[in-house]
């Protein structure tokens, strides 16, 4: 079971936001996306980091494409940046619909082709949870302890 998200650490903070349409399509964009930030950021392309954030981003946006979708209204990725951590959020403004909380997931079905996506960011993620989204829908937070 991973430990609640710790606290940020004092030093410089670099944030990225962008929406992405609540599609297949926005969820690639927003893993690529977030690839090339992660690189000007000074995280490469390859590196153990980026490519564990890939499958990160790539799970929560195809979630929030698949599961929080709204017709009409947007995904947003968000990432943050800190000498210690990288946190990945991923909000959809469909609050009814929440995934299992960390520690509860269900065993996937083996004859269905989905229902991995929280299992990867569980087992890859130091910390996960899911939180309450202002004023409507709900966010996906991960966190990955950098060296």
């Amino acid at each position: 079971m991973h430990s609640p998200l710790a606290p940020q650490q004092q030093g410089t903070v670099r944030v990225f936001t962008q929406r992405f349409s609540s599609t297949p399509l926005g969820a690639r964009l927003a893993r690529r996306l977030a690839l090339h930030q992660l690189d000007a950021w000074g995280i490469p392309h390859g590196s153990g980091t980026s490519a564990t954030a890939a499958v990160i981003v790539a799970e929560l946006a195809a979630n929030a494409a698949t599961h929080g979708r709204v017709p009409g209204r947007d995904i947003e990725l968000r990432l943050t940046l800190t000498p210690d951590r990288l946190r990945i959020e991923v909000s959809d403004t469909r609050g009814e619909r929440r995934p299992p909380a960390p520690g509860s997931l269900p065993a996937p079905d083996p004859a269905s082709p989905g229902g991995r996506g929280l299992l990867l960011v569980d087992t890859l993620a130091d910390r996960w949870e899911v939180r309450h989204r202002v004023p409507v829908g709900k966010t996906v937070r991960a966190e990955l302890d950098l060296e």
